[in-house]
């Protein structure tokens, strides 16, 4: 069994880089095979919107921040404040807005939704983990199924979504219903996902 407790490739890199978790290799992945943000900051203008859902300790807040350089627009919320440790200064700019609340909660939702209309929607978040796998897999399909309610109500046409999802029954129903939305529909496990974990990202490029 891995010992999530103890500093991996990934962890040691992640400290040396600047970031607060791991995690950010996973979004490094996914971006660069799906190409969900401009390759160039100069490709970005201030209509491009990115809303990260279950931001903290946000190290894709961060990620997506240092490839705006500047440019573009993020917003993210989380039920926990963001690390500040390793931002210098990013979380404090104009182009970006925070809210630390439940992304369930239905005037959460309508305000954030008012910020967009956005071109990328970002989630990684998951929920407290039981240890039993049918479970823990219902809420994160519960998790990423709020994520798809944000996707219809403010994410733009041509828009994608990446979303965190873990496998199982749960999981292939959420596909299902939600493949019509997009053009291209994605399963996705970067290589920094931890060998022993069931999780993958859903990816939904060109919204309909």
């Amino acid at each position: 069994m891995s010992n999530y407790k103890q500093p991996d490739f990934w962890s040691i890199k992640a400290q040396k880089e600047g970031y607060p978790a791991r995690s950010v290799y996973k979004l490094q992945e996914i971006d660069k095979k799906f190409g969900l943000i401009p390759a160039y900051p100069d490709q970005i203008n201030a209509d491009f919107r990115v809303l990260d859902l279950g931001a903290a300790p946000g190290s894709w807040t961060l990620y997506v921040l240092r490839k705006f350089s500047g440019r573009g627009f993020l917003a993210a919320c989380d039920l926990s404040p963001l690390s500040r440790n390793p931002d210098s200064g990013l979380f404090d700019g104009q182009n970006f807005f925070f809210k630390q609340a439940d992304i369930f909660a239905v005037e959460v939702r309508a305000e954030l939704a008012a910020l967009g209309p956005f071109s990328l929607i970002l989630s990684d978040a998951a929920p407290a983990t039981s240890g039993g796998r049918l479970t823990d897999t219902a809420r994160q399909a519960e998790l990423a199924e709020a994520v798809f309610l944000y996707a219809h109500a403010a994410l733009k046409r041509g828009g994608s979504v990446c979303v965190k999802i873990f496998q199982g029954t749960d999981t292939a129903d959420l596909i299902k219903k939600t493949r019509p939305l997009f053009n291209t529909q994605k399963t996705f496990k970067p290589k920094a996902c931890r060998a022993s974990s069931f999780e993958t990202y859903l990816v939904g490029l060109g919204k309909r």
